[in-house]
C-alpha cells in the first residue's frame, strides 16, 4: 500500500486500532483497512509483588495507555504528516483472567489481581469437584469464590467483576461487556448458546457461601457479546482517557473487548477447528480449537473459547521468557563490563546461536524458570533456579540450550496431556511471541519438544494488539453470515507467508531426556520454595 492511500485512510479515520496491556508491555497499533499496520507505540511495564499478591498499579494502565497511544499518534505525524482525529473502530485486549472487583460507585474495591498469582487453590478445587469442569486458579470465579471463602471484607460490596480487558473497554464506552473468549476466563461458558453455563451458575449459587452475599451469579458478571458485535462507542470522556492530547473525537465503534488468548488465535489465523497456537512471553499458553469433546476433566487443560465462541482446549503457564530475559541481561551486563556494546537482537542471537551447539539433552542442566508459581508442576511460588550434577557438562551452549528447554518446559508436560492421553489432533500449530524474532532457534526447540511441526508467521513478534485491531475491524465490514474464520482465511490471510520446522528425531529424543531430569529435579525447586522465603 502506498504511502498516499494511507495517508487518505487516517484523514478519512478509516483504520483501526488495537490496543493491548500485555505481562510487560501496552501496545497500540494502528491498521488499516487493508490490514496493514501503518503505526504503533508502547509502554513497558511490570507487574508488582504487593503484600504477597501480583499487581499492577490501577493509574498505570492508563498512564500506559496514554503514553502507547501518544507514541503511536506521534509516529503517524512523522511519517504521514497528518494528526490523528478519527479512527473508525477500537479494540481492547489484555491479559485475560484475573480479578478486578467494583462497586456500585465504579470503585475498584482491592488491587487488581493478575493471572500470575496462584493463591486460590481452595476454591480452584472446590469449584471444580461442584461443576466437574476444571476451574484453574487464575480464572475470575475462582478468585470471586476465594474472596468469599476467606471472608474478605469487600465481598458484600461488590457490584460488578471484570477483567482488564473489560475494565479499560467500560472506561472508555461505558459497556460492562466481554468477548466471549474473554469471558471463558471468568466462569465456564455454554458451548451451545454462548453464554454463561446455566446449569453452573445454578449450582453456584445454590453454595451457601453464595446465598449469604446479596449479590448473585451471572448479575457481577459483565454481559457476553462474540466477536464481529458492536461493544458500544467511545465517549467523550473515553477519547480523553486514550488521547491526553484532546485530539481523538468521541464515536468509534469498540469492538468486544479479548484476552490476549484470543487476540493470539486471531493474529495465527488459529480459530478454525483442528487449528492450534502457541504464545511464548512472559507466560505462554497453547490453544487448541477442538473438534469433539475431551474425555476426561484435566486440572491442567482448561476449557476456554475462540473469539466466536467454539470450544478450545488451552494449556496455560505461569512462567515462559522472563528467566531467559533475565540471563541475556546478565550477559549484556557483561559485554558492557568489557566494553562490547550490543544491540538486544544481536544479543539475543548470539547466544540463541551458540545454544545450537550444546548436547541434545542440555549436558543433564536443568533450569527452572518459575518467576511466579507454576501450575502445571504444582509449584506455589517462584524460586528461579539452575541446578547440575558434578558430572553435567557445564559450557555456555548447554548453558543457553538449558535456558531454552526450560522455557518450554511446563508447556511440553501440560501439551503432553492433550497430545498422548487425549490424542487431540492439530492440522497447524503456529506459533508466535518474542522468542520466535530470533529465526528458528526457539522455532527448532518447540518442534522438538513437542514433536510436532510448528509453524511461525511473519507477524510472530507482534500478533497480539493487531489482532485486537483485525477484531474491531471485523466488527465494522463483515459480510453478512461471513464467518469469524472465514473473514480471517479469505480477506486478511490470503496472501499470509510463513515457515514451518519439523522435529528432528535425535534432538527430541535429547528433549525427552532434559525433561526426565527436570522432573526428577522438581522435588529441589519445592524445597527452595519452603527453605527461602519471600520477604513482605
Amino acid at each position: 500500500m502506498d504511502k498516499e492511500h494511507i495517508k487518505s485512510q487516517i484523514v478519512s479515520g478509516n483504520i483501526s486500532l488495537g490496543i493491548e496491556l500485555g505481562s510487560t508491555r501496552i501496545k497500540a497499533v494502528l491498521v488499516s483497512e487493508d490490514f496493514e499496520t501503518v503505526a504503533s507505540g508502547d509502554f513497558i511495564w511490570e507487574n508488582e509483588l504487593d503484600n504477597g499478591i501480583w499487581t499492577y498499579p490501577i493509574e498505570k494502565v492508563w498512564t500506559g495507555i496514554q503514553t502507547s497511544y501518544a507514541n503511536m499518534a506521534l509516529e503517524v505525524h512523522n511519517e504521514y504528516g497528518v494528526d490523528l482525529t478519527k479512527i473508525n473502530s477500537i479494540g481492547v485486549s489484555a491479559m485475560m483472567h484475573g480479578y478486578m472487583a467494583f462497586n456500585k460507585a465504579g470503585e475498584l474495591l482491592v488491587p487488581f489481581r493478575t493471572w500470575r498469582n496462584n493463591i486460590t487453590g481452595e476454591a480452584a478445587e472446590k469449584l471444580t469437584k461442584l461443576f466437574d469442569f476444571n476451574i484453574p486458579e487464575r480464572w475470575s470465579i475462582a478468585h470471586l469464590y476465594q474472596a468469599v471463602l476467606n471472608q474478605e471484607k469487600h465481598i458484600d460490596d461488590i457490584d460488578f467483576i471484570t477483567t482488564l480487558a473489560g475494565y479499560v473497554t467500560w472506561k472508555i464506552s461505558g459497556a460492562n461487556v466481554l468477548g466471549v473468549g474473554d469471558a471463558s476466563g471468568v466462569f465456564p461458558i455454554d458451548d451451545a448458546t454462548k453464554s454463561y453455563n446455566q446449569d453452573m451458575i445454578d449450582k453456584f449459587n445454590e453454595l451457601d457461601e453464595i446465598k449469604a452475599r446479596p449479590w448473585s451469579a451471572p448479575d457481577v458478571f459483565p454481559a457476553i457479546l462474540p466477536a464481529g458485535e458492536k461493544a458500544g462507542e467511545l465517549t467523550a470522556e473515553g477519547a480523553k482517557l486514550l488521547d491526553a492530547s484532546g485530539e481523538l473525537q468521541a464515536g468509534s465503534l469498540i469492538a468486544p473487548p479479548e484476552g490476549d488468548a484470543g487476540t493470539g488465535m486471531v493474529s495465527t489465523n488459529a480459530v478454525k477447528v483442528k487449528t492450534g497456537n502457541i504464545s511464548a512471553g512472559t507466560s505462554a499458553f497453547s490453544m487448541v480449537v477442538l473438534d469433539r469433546p475431551m474425555k476426561a476433566v484435566h486440572r491442567d487443560i482448561d476449557m476456554v473459547t475462540t473469539p466466536d465462541g467454539a470450544p478450545v482446549a488451552m494449556v496455560h503457564v505461569n512462567n515462559g521468557s522472563s528467566d531467559i530475559n533475565a540471563w541475556v541481561s546478565l550477559f549484556g551486563e557483561f559485554a558492557r563490563a568489557i566494553g562490547v556494546q550490543l544491540k538486544p537482537n544481536d544479543l539475543y542471537g548470539s547466544l540463541f546461536a551458540e545454544s545450537v551447539k550444546g548436547d541434545q539433552d542440555a549436558g543433564g542442566l536443568v533450569n527452572f524458570s518459575y518467576l511466579s508459581g507454576e501450575n502445571i508442576t504444582k509449584v506455589p511460588e517462584g524460586r528461579p533456579m539452575f541446578v547440575r550434577k558434578p558430572d553435567s557438562k557445564m559450557n555456555l551452549a548447554n548453558f543457553i540450550k538449558t535456558q531454552l528447554y526450560s522455557a518450554f518446559a511446563p508447556l511440553k508436560i501440560g501439551m503432553d496431556i492433550l497430545l498422548r492421553e487425549e490424542h487431540i489432533k492439530t492440522d497447524v500449530l503456529i506459533a508466535q511471541g518474542g522468542l520466535f524474532k530470533t529465526p528458528v532457534v526457539a522455532q527448532q526447540v518447540l518442534a522438538d519438544a513437542l514433536n510436532t511441526p510448528i509453524t511461525v508467521m511473519d507477524n510472530a513478534g507482534e500478533g497480539g494488539p493487531w489482532g485486537m485491531a483485525i477484531l474491531a475491524l471485523y466488527a465494522t465490514n463483515k459480510k453478512d453470515g461471513e464467518s469469524l474464520a472465514d473473514y480471517l482465511s479469505n480477506r486478511v490471510f490470503s496472501d499470509a507467508s510463513g515457515a514451518t520446522l519439523y522435529p528432528e528425531q535425535e534432538s527430541v529424543q535429547g528433549y525427552d531426556k532434559f525433561i526426565d531430569n527436570y522432573k526428577a529435579a522438581l522435588p529441589a525447586e519445592a524445597k527452595a520454595v519452603d527453605a527461602m522465603k519471600m520477604q513482605k
